[in-house]
């Protein structure tokens, strides 16, 4: 399927990286590695609260008192694309734990993998093809299969580096999300897309979080100033689909 939605801000992203990035190094298409080097992880007090897990089973039981509804072409395209996003979050933070050992990574990273298979939920609901079973590091869309690939790149110079790549892929996926929210009125694809949204904010959180920990600050890439601002500073919401 070809992708004609949300693809501006994975451009955007995708061309900073590479400018930003030094050149010389390709990123491999391939899951965790072994550790090269191991250092303290960064965690702050409270931080399993950041990590939001949604249940694939709670969902199943929650989407009864949602009935069904029919699926414009807009809406089953980002269906397929926010299913490699959340699955391309998992895969670089797999990437950076292996790299880097740190628990943020590996916590987040299992929790990313509860939100794809929230959105393969709803892709077998509707009766759609489902990328979940593709390996480690390999996207049907190229846009994504690009960022993965810069992210990695960006995130294995340091671990700094690391956390601010892992920043850059929640904002980016806010971003999707929102833009998905607005090309759908199903109450189902609503309530999967609003748990998400908030599984990502808190997951933006945590990052900066154990960034200015290290005595390092980040600067929004893809989010407004405002939006950036007012998601740092409200609270955690729990996660889950209460």
């Amino acid at each position: 399927m070809k992708r004609k939605f949300l693809s501006g801000s994975t451009a955007f992203v995708v061309c900073l990286l590479v400018l930003v990035m030094s050149t010389g190094c390709t990123a491999d298409r391939q899951g965790p590695v072994e550790p090269t080097t191991t250092i303290q992880p960064a965690i702050t007090p409270g931080e399993d609260s950041y990590t939001t897990v949604l249940d694939a089973g709670t969902l199943d039981a929650r989407l009864d008192e949602y009935p069904a509804g029919t699926l414009s072409a807009a809406e089953m395209s980002d269906l397929g694309y926010l299913q490699e996003e959340e699955k391309l979050a998992r895969d670089v933070y797999g990437v950076f734990y292996a790299t880097w050992g740190m628990q943020v990574f590996r916590n987040i990273g299992n929790a990313e993998q509860t939100h794809m298979d929230s959105v393969t939920v709803l892709i077998d609901r509707y009766g759609l093809a489902s990328s979940e079973n593709n390996p480690a590091g390999v996207f049907e869309h190229p846009e994504l299969q690009d960022l993965y690939d810069n992210l990695v790149e960006s995130g294995l110079q340091s671990p700094e580096d690391a956390i601010r790549a892992a920043a850059l892929v929640e904002e980016t996926d806010i971003v999707d999300l929102r833009d998905a929210l607005g090309r759908t009125d199903n109450a189902d694809i609503r309530y999967v897309y609003e748990n998400l949204m908030r599984g990502s904010e808190n997951h933006l959180r945590a990052f900066v979080r154990n960034l200015e920990g290290q005595g390092e600050s980040y600067a929004p890439v893809v989010l407004s100033q405002d939006d950036y601002a007012a998601i740092l500073s409200t609270p955690v919401r729990p996660g889950g689909f209460s």
